[in-house]
């Protein structure tokens, strides 16, 4: 961690001790809204690699029915499954906090009580708007 340079020692000043420049991850509690924060960039991650694997199944689609069953069985594993699954919460997650910051660029929510609220929004949107789509899927 980096440290500031220490004071000079003067006989009447006491012994300086070397301090952080600034508080680190390990300083504060996460926060609702820290964790939302980050994991908007996370889930923004994951939805550009899920993005490959949608063009994957679409270039197997017009290539063939061979490559097409290749691509449906791996998708349709158990792994293939939980990336899927990884893939909807990332898209769900993100476009309920997006449409929470389009309120936050309209200068709505600012208020802490209206943060942590829109916030569990989110979190609840994103759930409900997960089981409903895989259950209409699996259906």
């Amino acid at each position: 961690m980096p440290v500031a340079p220490e004071a000079p020692s003067t006989p009447s000043a006491p012994a300086a001790r070397p301090r952080p420049l600034s508080p680190h991850l390990q300083v504060y509690r996460p926060q609702l809204t820290s964790i939302l924060s980050i994991t908007h960039r996370a889930t923004g991650v994951a939805l550009a690699a899920g993005t490959l694997l949608l063009v994957w199944w679409l270039v197997a689609t017009a290539t063939g029915p061979e490559q097409f069953a290749t691509v449906q069985a791996v998708l349709g594993s158990w792994l293939g499954k939980l990336v899927l699954f990884g893939w909807t919460v990332s898209l769900f997650f993100h476009l309920a906090n997006g449409i929470r910051h389009l309120f936050w660029d309209a200068g709505l929510g600012f208020e802490l009580k209206t943060t942590y609220a829109s916030g569990w929004a989110v979190v609840a949107a994103t759930i409900l708007l997960t089981v409903l789509a895989w259950a209409w899927g699996l259906a």
